[in-house]
């Protein structure tokens, strides 16, 4: 038989949308009795007909939503046909039609995987409308929950690596506390372009390091994650100050996927005795010092006169160094712009790092010290922001036993 395409309606244009429907079977006869049961039915349906199998593979389509194959017809070979169908069959729900002495072939096919099936002898129009409808409903659930533990399963896989991605601080020193708040700026994502790490070197300097890489896609929190493991690698090997970070701006330039991307970066080192530290600033917001006085809590931003340009801008920069009195007890916040660049009421007057300041003497003032601090901090910021906050945020936050942080 050759392959013939028909199309009845039933229903005015618009009642319900058209079903396109493969119909394999061989036989004249049983074609024009599923075509006037299919008219009768009242489904709004595009029939397609062919006689064999290979016909059947040339004339299915993607829009194709259900095929009717007949195993009792010559040439489909019972379930062996019905599996080339299955094969072959993509998003389209397959029901099958038996003859009155094969209602077992029937129910061994909905095992092999048809949605359903229909002995011809027993079938009529409305009957067969209900099985094309629950067939196509039954495959589209079954994708629809294939694809959805299909993303469950991707989902956990990327939370474990970007969970793995974020750094575990190398401390070994009982006086010291360390928290951090780590928030990516994309929706659903765990990861974004800002970075942060803490690393001890023999001989106990403790280094710190928050980094921050324009723009907030993955290709930018990857470059993030390169530049965190370059700088731990390069601490951890002994190299410091201007010298590591030039090596980092070379490691940059070599990583980037353009020569527009930069980073800020803000590095920090506390000598042994935990009483002075040296700063470097790459275009990076300075960090805040909170320090005990006879008064109570003292915070205030370090001082970023000495800085130079953000990695990946100036070929041959230089980076000076700022030398930090700490005292006895102290904490240092370093933090990303996320966190600053947040609006201050209904204007376009940003917070800025005079406001962060103000809002962590407040915060300190209550009492508030560690990571509760830093909650504090971001909350607030949130609430004059009126909303949560879109870029990414990172803030890490050292300080000496006995401080207010």
């Amino acid at each position: 038989m050759s392959t013939t395409s028909h199309q009845t309606s039933a229903l005015a244009p618009g009642a319900e949308d058209r079903i396109d429907l493969l119909l394999i079977d061989g036989d004249p006869e049983d074609v024009l009795m599923v075509e006037k049961m299919l008219a009768d039915s009242g489904l709004d349906i595009q029939i397609t007909v062919a006689g064999d199998l290979p016909a059947a593979r040339r004339r299915l389509t993607r829009r194709t939503q259900c095929i009717i194959v007949d195993l009792s017809a010559p040439g489909i070979d019972r379930l062996d046909g019905l599996r080339r169908v299955l094969a072959m069959s993509g998003d389209a729900a397959v029901v099958v039609l038996t003859g009155l002495n094969d209602s077992h072939l029937g129910v061994r096919a909905v095992a092999a995987g048809a949605g359903d099936y229909l002995v011809k002898q027993e079938v009529d129009g409305p009957l067969l409308a209900r099985a094309i409808r629950y067939s196509i409903e039954r495959k589209r659930a079954e994708e629809t929950e294939r694809r959805l533990v299909e993303a469950r399963i991707l989902g956990r896989e990327n939370a474990r690596l970007e969970r793995g991605l974020l750094p575990v601080p190398l401390i070994d020193d009982p006086s010291l506390r360390h928290h951090t708040r780590y928030r990516p700026g994309r929706r659903r994502a765990l990861l974004g372009g800002d970075f942060y790490d803490t690393v001890q070197t023999e001989g106990g300097a403790v280094h710190l390091m928050i980094g921050d890489v324009c723009g907030h896609g993955p290709d930018e929190a990857a470059l993030g994650v390169q530049l965190r493991m370059a700088w731990r690698t390069l601490v951890l090997a002994g190299h410091t100050g201007e010298q590591l970070l030039g090596t980092l701006d070379s490691v940059l330039g070599h990583e980037r996927r353009s020569e527009e991307i930069f980073t800020t970066l803000c590095m920090i080192t506390i000598a042994p005795s935990r009483r002075t530290a040296r700063m470097h600033l790459a275009g990076h917001p300075a960090p805040l010092l909170f320090r005990e006085r006879p008064g109570g809590a003292e915070v205030a931003a370090l001082p970023e006169y000495a800085h130079g340009p953000a990695l990946g801008l100036l070929p041959g920069a230089e980076w000076p160094t700022t030398e930090i009195d700490l005292g006895e007890s102290w904490g240092l916040m370093l933090y990303t712009d996320g966190l600053i660049e947040g609006r201050v009421g209904r204007g376009s007057e940003r917070l800025g790092t005079d406001g962060l300041v103000e809002l962590a003497r407040v915060a300190s003032g209550r009492g508030a010290k560690g990571r509760s601090l830093i909650d504090e901090l971001v909350t607030e910021v949130e609430r004059l922001n009126g909303d949560s906050l879109t870029d990414d945020l990172a803030v890490l936050l050292l300080s000496r036993q006995g401080t207010p942080a």
